[in-house]
């Protein structure tokens, strides 16, 4: 049997953590899904996770086609740093408090399936190979594909347990 590539890997585990993350919100009776849980964190409802997710992969996609048109993109966000990172989730957070949970998932499975078909788009060399593209500095593109995909959905998972938890808990009180 053959290995799979760090490319399938990646492909797989973000399908597959995807898929596990729209479960959990599935699990949850359909009337109780948009109900915003009490608590002191950012995300309090299963629309302010997906678009979290949602704005990361916009936000991908736009160093990715920056970075491949010879620019070197602004990250993560023009006007922000990582170091300020916390005030641009919450700009992020406050700006899709009008978004359905419905047109939240319709809009994450479709920036999804975006960068899956750039991740596609690339052979297994040049997603590992650090330094291949000039815009990712010292890294690989794999560490920017990654972060915004599989490991940003196991972050997104954990999340909305607790949201479907809390939501159960409170239908049986």
């Amino acid at each position: 049997m053959i290995a799979k590539s760090e490319k399938e890997n990646l492909l797989l585990d973000s399908h597959k953590h995807l898929k596990s993350l729209l479960a959990i919100i599935d699990s949850v009776p359909y009337r109780k899904r948009s109900i915003s849980i009490e608590t002191q964190e950012r995300d309090k409802n299963f629309r302010d996770v997906l678009m979290h997710l949602y704005e990361w992969h916009a936000m991908l996609e736009r160093w990715y086609r920056e970075g491949m048109d010879g620019d070197i993109p602004f990250m993560p966000a023009p006007s922000y740093k990582w170091r300020t990172i916390k005030l641009l989730n919450m700009k992020i957070w406050e700006s899709y408090q009008d978004v359905t949970l419905n047109q939240a998932i319709k809009k994450l499975k479709l920036s999804h399936e975006r960068v899956m078909d750039l991740i596609k788009s690339h052979t297994n060399e040049e997603i590992m190979t650090k330094k291949y593209y000039k815009w990712t500095k010292t890294s690989n593109l794999y560490s920017y594909f990654a972060a915004n995909t599989s490991n940003h959905y196991i972050w997104a998972i954990k999340k909305c347990e607790a949201i479907a938890k809390s939501i159960k808990e409170d239908e049986k009180n």
